[in-house]
């Protein structure tokens, strides 16, 4: 059974057994994986928090061509541990990053622009945490932070309509013109073809996903991402990655609830 060494970020884990857990991650060089931890939830477990959720870890595993689980040997944390220091709605929202790489990545597939965008990102989520900010910061980064992800893990997937046309008529849609999307399209719309079920994406909204296609989380100024177009650009987004998998992303249901 050939041993393997990868960074990784941890996406999932369940209980499998008495101690055990079974562990889904995504690696830079083999893709998403899953596999078997023995003994890591016992309390003097070798593994310490290198298989929580979104740990940055180096994982030495067996793999066998004939397995579908790889078998885990260890870990050792590379980068910090995000969630530990997060508050409740950053820990919603690190769930939602998680979540959406669970359910849109395929399985045994690289991809390191996938990986590099998430390595961004959490470290993005790192340095607010460690700076310290007031609540008000924290939501405006962390927003920030996670509708960046969403916006760039829909456009890695190709699945990042334009922004700036109807898919109705074909027809430009102008910069400072309220457009509309539904989860019965895959785009954008004109007012003139919204209907009751469609929620309205304001030119704020359409103007941050542009400066976030240009531009590095931290170059972006945080009174650019306004809770109403994070809010409005986020869930155009999460529409999109659900229907790629045709089921709801129960993390963003979630922050919904928050408000």
């Amino acid at each position: 059974m050939p041993s393997r060494e990868s960074e990784v970020f941890i996406l999932r884990s369940y209980p499998y057994r008495e101690a055990d857990l079974i562990v889904s991650f995504f690696s830079r060089d083999r893709g998403k994986l899953r596999g078997i931890a023995r003994g890591v939830r016992r309390p003097k477990s070798r593994f310490g928090s290198s298989l929580e959720r979104l740990a940055y870890s180096k994982v030495f595993y067996f793999q066998k061509d004939t397995l579908e689980l790889v078998r885990f040997d260890r870990a050792e944390l590379i980068g910090p541990p995000v969630l530990l220091r997060a508050n409740y709605p950053t820990s919603v929202a690190l769930d939602l990053i998680a979540e959406t790489a669970e359910q849109l990545l395929p399985e045994h597939e690289p991809n390191d622009a996938q990986f590099r965008l998430m390595k961004l990102v959490l470290e993005e989520f790192w340095r607010g945490l460690r700076e310290e900010p007031r609540d008000d910061e924290i939501a405006a980064w962390t927003h920030r932070a996670l509708v960046y992800y969403l916006l760039w893990s829909v456009r890695l997937g190709g699945w990042l309509p334009p922004l700036n046309r109807c898919i109705e008529s074909g027809k430009p849609l102008a910069a400072d013109e309220t457009v509309y999307f539904s989860r019965s399209r895959s785009g954008l719309v004109g007012a003139e073809f919204k209907d009751r079920d469609s929620w309205r994406m304001t030119p704020r909204a359409r103007a941050l996903a542009a400066r976030m296609l240009r531009a590095k989380p931290v170059e972006i100024e945080l009174e650019q991402c306004d809770p109403a177009a994070t809010t409005e650009l986020r869930r155009f987004l999460v529409q999109r990655a659900e229907d790629q998998f045709d089921g709801r992303l129960r993390s963003a249901t979630a922050l919904d609830a928050m408000g």
